[in-house]
């Protein structure tokens, strides 16, 4: 097995949250990047919080951006209001580096993983799903329900699975003063977790567990990018590399070679092959090779060897499949890179 799927917890965040700022900001960059350029080497990082953010890291680009403009139309859009101070330090690419990826070379050494589970319709763990059901949720209610003109951005969910069925969910959310907690824990039970969960009856739901939430983003917690790499992925039920994705483009192989290990095993499980699939792939900074690919089914079988020559895992073959020089990859800095329709690497081939 790859995981015991009878008894686990993962969570999500809302696009509020501080990290979840971060990453959105640093997606939005490279998209412009890429829109005006789609050749743009960028690895953009944030670090944010009371006030003040930062914006740092190497673009090597034609396109002529302002940083500074795109967070802080993110930062509104998303939903926070106070005003920002912002230091940018962006540079060019390491030469060293650039020596290897210019000629199809990987970016850097690492090791990326994909998985996919035939559990659910999305081919992902099933409280993942539910997981970012609630957190996006919570945002869909801010934005459009006038019931829930008390919430505010910063939220935070967790779905936790025991004997394969749901026992407790947890829901963090930002809100007015003006609000008791009991009517929170109400609204929330009756417009969220019941459509998203189903029978509630014998399941615990906690709700700011704490008796209070006011503060949040930025006014309450730093906010750092590639902070939420569990949450972006598969709840910390598989391994991962350490590598996070938001803010770099795709010669990056933390990004791109985890999304089309997500590719090969999601299709993997699609075709039948396997019912679990985990993909492992090792890469050399500079060399287009991988060092490993590696695919093993739900019993911990190797299934590489009869499948592995389907999927190229060399980087430049990875942009040209997955088309990933396309400005794409805002969508993907909250609620979870895998799992959402129209994706290129949640593409079913067969």
């Amino acid at each position: 097995m790859l995981y015991n799927p009878h008894t686990y917890t993962v969570e999500s965040v809302t696009s509020g949250h501080p990290d979840k700022i971060c990453d959105q900001i640093s997606d939005a960059i490279l998209d412009e990047c890429l829109r005006r350029d789609p050749k743009s080497r960028v690895a953009v990082e944030c670090f944010g919080g009371h006030g003040a953010l930062v914006i740092g890291g190497e673009v090597t680009t034609s396109a002529r951006v302002d940083y500074a403009d795109i967070a802080r139309e993110i930062y509104e859009n998303i939903g926070h209001t106070k005003n920002l101070k912002i230091i940018t330090n962006v540079v060019t690419q390491s030469p060293d580096i650039a020596q290897g990826v210019n000629t199809g070379g990987a970016g850097d050494q690492g090791i990326m993983y994909g998985f996919a589970t035939d559990e659910t319709p999305e081919f992902m763990p099933f409280a993942v799903v539910k997981a970012h059901a609630l957190a996006q949720g919570l945002e869909a209610l801010r934005r459009n329900n006038s019931l829930f003109s008390w919430l505010s951005p910063d939220g935070k969910t967790q779905v936790t699975i025991k004997n394969s069925k749901v026992k407790t969910i947890l829901i963090s959310c930002q809100h007015d003063e003006n609000i008791e907690q009991e009517e929170i824990k109400r609204l929330l039970k009756e417009h969220l977790v019941e459509p998203v969960i189903g029978d509630i009856s014998s399941i615990e739901i906690l709700v700011n567990p704490t008796g209070k939430f006011t503060v949040g983003g930025f006014d309450a917690d730093t906010g750092l990018t590639g902070r939420k790499i569990m949450v972006d992925t598969y709840g910390g039920l598989i391994p991962h590399g350490g590598g996070c994705f938001s803010g770099k483009d795709p010669t990056k192989v933390d990004r791109s070679a985890a999304y089309m290990a997500r590719f090969a095993a999601k299709n993997i499980v699609a075709s039948g092959i396997a019912k679990k699939c985990l993909v492992s792939v090792a890469y050399a900074i500079g060399r287009a090779e991988p060092l490993m690919v590696e695919m093993i089914n739900e019993k911990g079988e190797s299934i590489a060897g009869a499948i592995k020559n389907n999927f190229d895992f060399r980087p430049t073959a990875i942009i040209e499949r997955l088309n990933l020089q396309e400005p794409i990859y805002l969508s993907t800095a909250a609620y979870g890179h895998f799992g959402k329709e129209g994706l290129p690497w949640e593409k079913v081939l067969y």
